[in-house]
């Protein structure tokens, strides 16, 4: 069984939001790696006050090229659980073979599944900016306290968002929109066991997505399934009550974890 668990985080967001989830993870044991997104290792201020341009040019290709190199670095092949955007990222390295066993988080759309309303509304202060496909994007107070993280008591929401929140770039949005990373393989009989986790008051991945993503992944023949918390939003990480998603989290990795086994070669 590996010992190691690789977290990979979603937009808004850099490895510093999954501070409980790896602490908690390490105290059982575990070994925790929780990488950043390319340009975007610095402490959540620092990346307010001067984002690197660069980071722009970052879409979903290359953050899952990023955490393919990475994945394939380690001594042993991880554990991977992504939330939101990194949910999607943690799909497409388990489609490339990767990991012992995947488990996604209020993930954000693939290629292939149908958005709802609320997710499509959560995503106009992007397309609704003009030229954000080339730029870094700042997420709202506003936006944070009424979707992103509408659970947050109102007296900790500037708190929260100075602790957390960073740039983000505008293209993964656009990526997202034209399916830049291609299809997942739903009935890939190289993916190792998914876990999906969606959220009933999620307003940024509605939790009948992650259904509808569930409905397409299970056609794979190792083990999928799905778990809905009614009362929980896409803060779910972080929100009061955290501690019982991530030890469902990985409760459920380890009992349907496959056996390690050598890394295929990386993609072309």
């Amino acid at each position: 069984m590996s010992k190691t668990i690789m977290l990979i985080h979603g937009a808004w967001l850099n490895a510093h939001c999954w501070e409980g989830f790896k602490a908690r993870y390490e105290a059982r044991g575990y070994t925790v790696v929780a990488p950043a997104w390319p340009l975007d290792d610095r402490s959540p201020t620092e990346l307010r006050a001067s984002p690197n341009p660069a980071l722009a040019q970052v879409g979903i290709n290359e953050l899952i090229n990023h955490y393919d190199r990475l994945i394939r670095a380690l001594p042993e092949p991880p554990i991977l659980i992504g939330h939101s955007f990194g949910g999607t990222v943690t799909q497409h390295l388990l489609d490339r073979g990767l990991g012992v066993v995947g488990v996604a988080i209020d993930p954000a759309p693939t290629s292939g599944v149908l958005v709802g309303w609320q997710t499509i509304k959560s995503t106009f202060p992007v397309f609704f900016s003009w030229g954000s496909w080339r730029r870094v994007m700042t997420m709202s107070r506003s936006f944070f306290s009424t979707r992103f993280a509408q659970t947050v008591p109102v007296t900790q929401v500037n708190t929260m968002y100075d602790r957390y929140i960073v740039p983000t770039p505008g293209k993964i949005y656009w990526d997202g929109l034209v399916s830049a990373a291609g299809k997942i393989r739903w009935d890939n009989p190289n993916r190792a066991p998914l876990l999906l986790i969606g959220g009933g008051i999620d307003l940024i991945a509605q939790a009948k997505m992650t259904k509808a993503m569930f409905e397409k992944q299970k056609q794979a023949p190792s083990n999928t399934e799905l778990k809905i918390y009614p009362d929980r939003s896409h803060w779910t990480c972080i929100q009061l009550g955290w501690e019982e998603v991530a030890d469902f989290a990985l409760d459920w990795a380890v009992n349907n974890a496959r056996a390690p086994k050598t890394l295929p070669q990386p993609a072309a």
